[in-house]
């Protein structure tokens, strides 16, 4: 078992290597400059490595881009095998990462939020109090009341 830090070591030299490769080395156009390596994380025992990965385009680029990461994925290996110098080149498991979808879930509720608070203030602009302004005795009203 390694220790986490040659483990953090190792992702982190896999991540650069990978992109490295995606933008000069690989030739296959579903790869293009719009693939773009978002973290990857080794086991505890340096034998398998995820890399996730993000998109930009639409389903049919997504799609494309997993289908050439899957065909390229023995050239990268070999490519991080040479980097690395260890002694197991890690298999590399490509997944596609959800960021964009959870990004885009919390912008929609916080938009939701800010419609929420613009009705709620439109609501209470032209309110008044239901009582006084203040509703609080003070010292000159008990002397009034004793008075009277």
């Amino acid at each position: 078992m390694a220790d986490n830090a040659r483990a953090k070591k190792l992702a982190d030299l896999i991540r650069e290597v990978v992109a490295q490769k995606l933008q000069r080395g690989i030739k296959d156009p579903r790869l293009g400059s719009h693939v773009t390596i978002t973290d990857t994380r080794v086991t505890g025992d340096l034998r398998e490595a995820t890399v996730f990965y993000t998109v930009y385009g639409d389903d049919e680029d997504r799609a494309g881009a997993a289908a050439g990461l899957e065909s390229a994925k023995g050239v990268l290996r070999s490519e991080v095998g040479r980097a690395a110098g260890v002694k197991f080149t890690p298999t590399l498991t490509f997944v596609a990462d959800a960021l964009p979808e959870n990004a885009k879930t919390i912008e929609d509720l916080l938009d939701k939020a800010r419609a929420s608070d613009a009705k709620v203030r439109e609501a209470s602009s032209g309110a008044a109090y239901a009582g006084d302004a203040d509703p609080y005795r003070k010292p000159d009203d008990e002397d009034e009341d004793t008075t009277a």
